[in-house]
């Protein structure tokens, strides 16, 4: 009896092979053409003198995205399940000056505890907000589009009315080094630290993987493709912290090593992952989005689940809220603004569709870099703010619009 012959081109039987995303690879590729072109045109045409690959720019972009890649972790559920949440720009802006004012004008600056209190208001408030969505979306059945498209308008209001527009600013020192600031960097040997701790938790959960598979009789990749995606991923974290200890603090030799903001979003990224690929709770998300009926028929509390995803995303809002203010130094008003389409765009360009049941949290972060990467590329260009808003908003549409023609190539395999 012969085996049947796998379909598809070369580069399809390879990603099956190794168990890959062909979407991710696919993306990465994208984004990979969307360096090359802008280190060539930064550099008048040549690869020579490019800056857009220049280590000091990666790592100013590894900061710009964080603030974008925390909150589109959490738009994968919201979106997944069937929702929508235009607030979240306006809900950074106005957590941020809260915890602006109450550095500046209620607490004292300079105190050991005054940021880390900040830092626990700001997560309590974006919880409380975020449930609040939640329960009026799932309990009074208000459609989330209104719900947060009110929220847009309430908090970026409830911000400016807090100091009737004026800027706040500074803020304590230590709260700054959450933004990645001068001393917003764990240098070079934590940085390696890190990355070989992660190298060996990569190994272990990689072949402790594939022996649980084996054991209960799962398909298991061949040797050689387990080792060429390790040695691959290997590859990703070693270039990763060398690129970023190849750009020294201002004025001297030191290297920065990997910022703050970044090893937030790594965290988030991490705990994002694990809460939807092994939690009850992720199951459920995914579950109503792929049907909301069967998946309340079935047993789950849809309105629970529903008033935990906004719940969830009014955190990661604070958490974005905290860094935006840190790394600016200020509260101001306008701290945010249309970072909602910044973060829906990030979520579906990463492969979320709008039709629900369908995201992930690693190709959300990847559309993060690639929207982070046109904003900053075209700066470096000095395009217009205008030329910007059309490039991103076609981008845009032209992964919509991929995303409804894999929906319809599925729907007929």
């Amino acid at each position: 009896m012969t085996t049947p012959k796998k379909k598809g081109n070369a580069f399809t039987r390879l990603a099956d092979t190794l168990e890959l995303d062909g979407r991710l690879i696919a993306m990465l590729g994208a984004l990979g053409l969307i360096w090359a072109a802008f280190h060539f045109f930064t550099g008048q045409l040549g690869f020579e003198n490019g800056i857009f690959l220049k280590p000091r720019n990666l790592w100013n972009l590894s900061v710009q995205m964080s603030v974008v890649g925390v909150m589109a972790t959490g738009m994968v559920l919201i979106i997944v399940a069937r929702h929508i949440d235009l607030s979240v720009g306006s809900l950074l802006g106005f957590i941020g000056m809260v915890l602006a004012v109450v550095q500046v004008e209620v607490l004292a600056i300079g105190t050991d505890w005054n940021w880390m209190v900040t830092v626990l208001l700001g997560l309590v408030i974006g919880a409380v907000i975020g449930a609040l969505h939640g329960v009026i979306i799932a309990y009074l059945e208000v459609p989330s589009f209104i719900v947060t498209l009110g929220g847009l308008l309430i908090w970026r209001g409830g911000a400016w009315l807090l100091t009737r527009g004026r800027t706040v600013s500074p803020l304590d020192s230590n709260f700054q080094m959450l933004g990645g600031g001068i001393d917003g960097s764990i240098g070079a040997f934590w940085s390696w630290v890190l990355a070989g701790i992660a190298i060996v938790v990569l190994i272990i959960l990689a072949f402790t993987s594939r022996r649980r598979r084996s054991n209960y009789g799962f398909k298991v990749k061949p040797l050689w493709a387990e080792l060429l995606v390790i040695a691959l991923s290997v590859a990703a974290i070693v270039g990763f912290v060398m690129v970023m200890n190849s750009y020294d603090r201002p004025r001297t030799d030191i290297p920065r090593g990997i910022a703050i903001p970044v090893l937030i979003l790594i965290a988030v990224t991490l705990i994002m992952s694990i809460i939807v690929r092994f939690t009850r709770f992720g199951r459920y998300v995914y579950a109503m989005g792929g049907n909301p009926e069967a998946a309340r028929l079935s047993g789950i509390n849809t309105k629970v689940v529903t008033t935990q995803i906004f719940m969830i995303m009014g955190v990661l809002c604070a958490i974005s809220g905290i860094i935006a203010s840190a790394r600016l130094n200020a509260g101001a008003n306008s701290t945010g603004t249309l970072s909602e389409l910044s973060v829906i765009a990030a979520a579906v360009i990463g492969g979320t569709s709008l039709a629900g049941g369908v995201g992930t949290i690693p190709g959300a972060i990847l559309g993060t870099a690639i929207i982070a990467s046109l904003a900053n590329g075209m700066v470096l260009l000095g395009w217009s703010t205008a030329l910007q808003s059309i490039v991103q908003g076609v981008v845009l549409i032209l992964a919509v619009w991929l995303d409804v023609v894999y929906q319809k190539r599925r729907g007929r395999a």
